[in-house]
């Protein structure tokens, strides 16, 4: 380790180098020294500062070990005095072994966690043995025996969890108080004395990832983060060091929980901006390929991560739009050559190559990114290469079973629209669904709710014979052509554009005979046909030609600040809309289900019930919950025990809900 190579330069401490010095005479060596201090100052001065038992070797050394405790007070790495301390573990002591100078006690830690504190500067002494001792813990915890043969010895989980927490909270400051870091900005490199960290801070950082490795739980895992989040600044200073640590944070950020992902993606972040010339590379593309591999399957349940991960892979890419054009554009062709692939080849393998999530997913990022950069130039030449991708992806397959691909893909488009303020023709894939299925066609199955098409791409044909699936079919329909008609209302040719969608939605009205499709539908049109008069109103009072682009642009702007009839009732629409969805994904029903039941008492037949004076309490004051017996809620209730007794206060009591927060009180080893 580099830990090791250091040693021999700043610390001679091994056993041949005491065995030497016990061997010289104090009269020669100081003569010795004097004449060394004529002859090479700058030698001399590097000896005073980084090994002053070399220069006092005359005077008070003697083999008297009880001397020796001395050597703590004037910031040496020796450890101070004799090893024992008030820990359990230092009860045991080997003298033969001298390889390992002292087993590291409770007492030892907090001398040194009062060093790293003080409001002077640190020493550098004293980091390094800090993070020597943080060395032997690793050692200790990795190892198979558990047995370490480093200068320090970890012994107990007491000292070892108050080694990890002394260097998670007070090392990080430690080292930019040694560096001055606050006069030279947050560029450690810069720093006068940073030199003299290298190599005890790249065996530190080596180790720290390695414990980032072994943590299972999640709560120190959260800890280890925030410290790793901490220390960025000086991982950026070493590649090799960052790309170890970028490759297991990248892992963290695909695979993790909720709070683990998003301290992993900031130290990502961090790290890279230190080294973006170097890094922004390797990590675009290891991110983006890490996206697709866990986009490949899409459920309630990991559709928020990977949202997430979109997002925050279209904030990387947005750090250099020059450097990303290449990746955007090179991941654009090889979509589209799959698809090119998938229409002229008609196989069933060609067209799986398309018709999956991790197609799907990369088009929403494109688009997302595409979307989100509509101020800046760079990646705006690809907007009509991805239209057209996914337009096509639509039209591919035009069948029945794939309405809920070609919902998604509409769903891309309108967002996109809606962001680069750019038109584009969505309404006849989604006017074509009313006209190319027979709606009024009896359904063989009635299931209870309509099919959610959020996490489906292909129905089968036995959900196809379902009433749910005609019950979905209109609601996405519905909304879409909500939604993307009142993006475009305030447009000076929304009544062109919607002329042949109000064709084909009359012509829906006249065939469908199904009440409750026709009510939503006709409620839609006459919005659409509301607005295009509104428009036509606004537009007859124009004075100017349509080919003078700034002043259609003015009115458009003028017309949209002001509010159109459809965006207004759309706005509404969608308030009600997101209240319902939220109430499908948390599924407060199943929820309930699992929550801690209270259970009210029996009140036998025979006896007479009391009178209930005041108003129901739902929830008792806190000191009558001994009388209550909670418990887990069951397929079948048992019989109550235990008699209630009714509350006496007839005032509602809110609950008191205590949260948990990320707090880890012990690090134990028994978690990793």
């Amino acid at each position: 380790m580099n830990m090791k190579k250091s040693k021999k330069v700043e610390m001679p401490t091994n056993e041949s180098d005491v065995d030497s010095e016990e061997e010289l005479n104090p009269e020669k060596h100081k003569e010795s020294l004097d004449k060394l201090k004529k002859t090479d100052p700058d030698f001399y001065n590097f000896l005073e500062e980084n090994d002053e038992n070399l220069l006092n070797f005359d005077v008070e050394s003697g083999d008297d070990d009880s001397e020796k405790g001395d050597e703590d007070d004037d910031e040496k790495v020796h450890l101070p005095g004799p090893l024992t301390g008030d820990s359990d573990e230092s009860d045991f002591e080997d003298d033969s072994t001298k390889s390992v100078r002292g087993k590291v006690t409770l007492k030892m830690v907090a001398q040194w966690q009062n060093k790293l504190q003080t409001e002077g500067k640190v020493k550098r002494t004293t980091i390094v043995t800090v993070i020597k001792v943080f060395n032997a813990a690793m050692l200790r915890a990795t190892s198979v025996d558990g047995t370490s043969t480093g200068e320090f010895k970890v012994e107990g989980s007491s000292v070892f969890n108050a080694v990890i927490q002394m260097c998670v909270l007070y090392l990080p400051s430690a080292l930019k108080s040694y560096l001055g870091m606050e006069q030279s900005g947050k560029d450690p490199q810069k720093c006068k004395n940073f030199s003299k960290l290298k190599g005890p801070l790249v065996a530190y950082l080596k180790d720290l990832l390695k414990l980032l490795g072994g943590v299972s739980s999640e709560n120190i895992l959260t800890v280890m983060l925030k410290h790793l989040h901490q220390m960025s600044v000086f991982v950026a200073c070493f590649t090799r060091v960052s790309k170890m640590a970028l490759k297991k944070l990248i892992l963290l950020w695909s695979t993790g929980e909720e709070t683990v992902r998003v301290l992993a993606f900031l130290s990502i972040l961090r790290i890279t901006r230190n080294q973006q010339t170097s890094l922004l590379d390797l990590v675009l593309k290891a991110m983006y390929m890490t996206y697709v591999k866990n986009s490949k399957f899409v459920s309630p349940g990991t559709w928020p991560g990977i949202n997430f991960m979109r997002r925050s892979l279209v904030e990387m890419f947005a750090l250099d739009l020059n450097v990303s054009y290449q990746y955007v554009f090179l991941y654009i062709r090889q979509l589209a050559i799959h698809l090119r692939n998938a229409i002229v080849v008609q196989k069933v393998e060609n067209r799986q190559a398309v018709y999956n999530w991790q197609f799907i997913n990369s088009l929403h990022l494109w688009a997302d990114l595409i979307g989100a950069t509509s101020n800046k130039p760079q990646l705006q030449s690809l907007l009509y290469p991805l239209v057209m991708v996914i337009t096509n992806t639509i039209k591919l397959v035009p069948t029945h079973q794939y309405y809920p691909l070609r919902f998604h893909c509409a769903e891309i488009l309108i967002n996109v629209s809606k962001d680069t303020n750019t038109f584009i023709p969505i309404l006849p894939y989604l006017a074509e669904v009313l006209t190319s299925y027979d709606f009024n066609k009896k359904h063989k199955k009635v299931s209870m709710k309509p099919l959610d098409f959020s996490c489906v791409l292909r129905l089968a044909k036995s959900q196809l014979a379902e009433n749910g699936f005609k019950d979905s079919a209109i609601d996405r329909v519905y909304g879409l052509l909500l939604e993307y008609t009142a993006n475009q209302s305030h447009s000076i040719a929304f009544p062109d554009v919607t002329l042949l969608a109000i064709l084909q939605i009359k012509q829906f009205l006249k065939s469908c005979s199904v009440a409750n499709y026709t009510k939503k539908i006709r409620q839609l049109l006459e919005k659409i046909e509301e607005n295009s008069k509104f428009i036509e109103r606004e537009r007859a009072k124009i004075s100017f030609a349509l080919s003078e682009g700034k002043m259609v642009a003015a009115w458009e702007a003028s017309i949209k600040a002001k509010g159109t009839p459809l965006l207004a009732f759309y706005e509404n629409w969608s308030k009600i809309n997101k209240i319902q969805k939220r109430k499908r994904v948390t599924k407060n029903d199943e929820i309930a289900g699992e929550m801690p039941m209270i259970k009210r008492p029996k009140i036998p037949d025979s006896e007479e019930k009391p009178e209930t004076k005041g108003p129901l309490v739902l929830f008792p004051s806190d000191s009558e919950d001994e009388n209550l017996e909670i418990e887990e809620e069951t397929s079948k209730p048992k019989k109550v025990k235990k008699k209630v007794k009714k509350p006496n206060k007839t005032k509602e009591v809110p609950v008191n809900v205590q949260d948990k927060g990320d707090v880890v009180q012990d690090l134990s080893v028994n978690d990793w």
